[in-house]
């Protein structure tokens, strides 16, 4: 944990008695009589990585969208009950940060003024000039960029660039990070990386994670829980908790869940094709 995270209390958040995030019966749709997603209720620990798993358009990051408070005003119709830190939850918070899966740096700002751009965002606290430069230089050593602040968007590989996107939220001190298919645009090598990274950060930083994936090993990998989402309305239909030590490796265990994880995930794929409108194609089963 860096000692920016202890000077404001993260500490503290990090051991409170109450989950960081809570959802109750949530829904929304952006007509009341189709939702995308209907009577989900989920928990995020203090200092736990909950993975949330599921097929393409069964309303994954929408349903994220909403947990971050991102809706747009009069859009959709949203039902359900959200807390934040034990508290009614109906606006952004500046204590939880979002990493999307593509960067979104500025490309006229360098590395250090992108991941600055993140303490600039609606409802964060101002900070004086030095404390700010601290929150930037341990953001960027913390994903592995010190002394990197000075490249543009340009010069940096995908996987830097996730970096930097990765280093902006962490700038702002959140005690959750909540994170879209982050790394699916990476290569293999370079997401793997970024994975032990993300585990790294969540466990020295104290703080927890809701990691929306449609990559059962990646959830297997990187989730202290793994949440799976059906389809048409989404919904949580299964849990799974993992407890294999870390760092993990394909062995028998791992092969035994990500099996059971699979026939899981086809059998919301046919019981959806199942409930399909007359005319919709039946969608195959994700591999």
């Amino acid at each position: 944990m860096s000692a920016l995270a202890a000077e404001i209390g993260l500490d503290e958040a990090a051991n409170a008695p109450h989950p960081v995030l809570e959802a109750r019966d949530l829904a929304f749709g952006f007509d009341a009589a189709r939702p995308v997603f209907s009577g989900v209720s989920l928990a995020v620990a203090p200092r736990e990585i909950v993975c949330l798993l599921g097929g393409s358009g069964c309303g994954k990051s929408t349903l994220l969208r909403q947990l971050a408070r991102l809706e747009v005003p009069g859009v959709g119709h949203a039902e359900g009950e959200i807390r934040f830190l034990g508290e009614a939850s109906s606006a952004p918070h500046p204590r939880a940060a979002l990493v999307f899966q593509q960067p979104g740096l500025l490309p006229w700002l360098d590395a250090a003024r992108n991941v600055g751009f993140g303490l600039d965002f609606a409802r964060q606290p101002k900070l004086e000039r030095e404390l700010r430069a601290r929150r930037v230089h341990d953001a960027l050593a913390a994903v592995g960029l010190a002394g990197q602040g000075g490249l543009y968007p340009s010069q940096l590989s995908g996987g830097m660039a996730q970096r930097v996107a990765l280093a902006r939220a962490l700038a702002r001190e959140p005690v959750l990070l909540l994170a879209d298919e982050p790394f699916s645009a990476l290569d293999a090598i370079t997401r793997t990386e970024m994975q032990e990274l993300l585990v790294d950060l969540v466990h020295r930083w104290r703080t927890a994670a809701l990691l929306v994936t449609h990559d059962i090993d990646e959830a297997i990998l990187v989730g202290d829980r793994i949440l799976l989402m059906g389809e048409r309305p989404g919904r949580i239909v299964r849990e799974w908790r993992v407890d294999m030590p870390r760092p993990r490796s394909d062995g028998a265990a791992f092969t035994a869940l990500r099996l059971d994880i699979l026939a899981a995930l086809q059998a919301t794929r046919r019981h959806s094709s199942i409930e399909s409108p007359p005319g919709m194609p039946e969608r195959k089963p994700v591999e």
